[in-house]
């Protein structure tokens, strides 16, 4: 595991969308996992930069993300479909059949994982991996348990993360309390996993990523197993690792 700390979140974004640019370039048929929340923000903005200035092209690209709320279509403002499409898809030239979200409104839930497990197969590996992780450690929706799903299925979210995740909501009664989400063992199949961090928030939870154990309760703690995983950190969200551990 490689942990590069950079100065700030422009920073962090800046060298995550340059990972991204760079496979893309080198493959064009590039498959990437990609992620909500603020965190990667910045690195879709840098993204469309790039395409306006014709530095890449994603019309070969296919792109699969890792969970979507339970219950929220996709004209809800907070489910993960809309965010993609306004933070990213709808700036580029990526086609929408190359675009796979897991559907929150599918009637049958189950059946809807396993339609995406379908084509996970189909089409993967993927070729670089994009997560967040949660103040829990949680990485996709893989919340802390005993037991780790592998692949896409239907979970229910801890009270943390729907606090941490309710200040996009008017209050944690709208934050819905089940989701879809990738499994650990989808995400591991990368062939490469960039995870970022960014704000002194993440700091408590990437020092015990990093410096403890692998454990399912921090299922972050998982990536340690992967053969080619790099977090990019910010100076505060890495501000309570031992320096020996850090690439600076």
């Amino acid at each position: 595991m490689r942990i590069s700390v950079v100065s700030n979140y422009d920073e962090m974004s800046n060298l995550a969308a340059e990972y991204i640019v760079n496979q893309i370039n080198i493959k064009r048929e590039s498959v990437l996992g990609l992620a909500t929340g603020s965190t990667p923000l910045g690195m879709y903005k840098k993204l469309i930069e790039y395409y306006k200035a014709g530095k890449v092209d994603f019309s070969k690209v296919t792109t699969f993300n890792l969970d979507e709320y339970i219950g929220l279509d996709k004209e809800n403002e907070q489910s993960y479909i809309y965010f993609m499409k306004n933070n990213l898809f709808n700036h580029i030239n990526i086609k929408e059949e190359n675009v796979f979200i897991p559907d929150g409104t599918a009637k049958d839930a189950k059946a809807e994982c396993e339609r995406y497990n379908k084509f996970l197969e189909k089409l993967g590996p993927i070729d670089i991996q994009i997560l967040g992780i949660g103040v829990n450690g949680h990485i996709g929706f893989n919340e802390p348990s005993k037991d780790l799903t592998l692949r896409t299925h239907v979970t229910d979210l801890t009270e943390d993360t729907r606090k941490a995740n309710s200040r996009f909501f008017d209050d944690i009664s709208k934050v819905p309390q089940r989701a879809i989400t990738m499994g650990i063992g989808d995400i591991m199949r990368a062939e490469k996993i960039i995870l970022l961090a960014s704000g002194k928030s993440k700091a408590p939870i990437i020092k015990h990523m990093v410096e403890s154990g692998v454990s399912t309760f921090i299922p972050a703690s998982i990536l340690k197993l992967h053969k080619n995983v790099e977090i990019i950190a910010d100076s505060d969200a890495a501000s309570l690792i031992e320096k020996k551990n850090c690439i600076a």
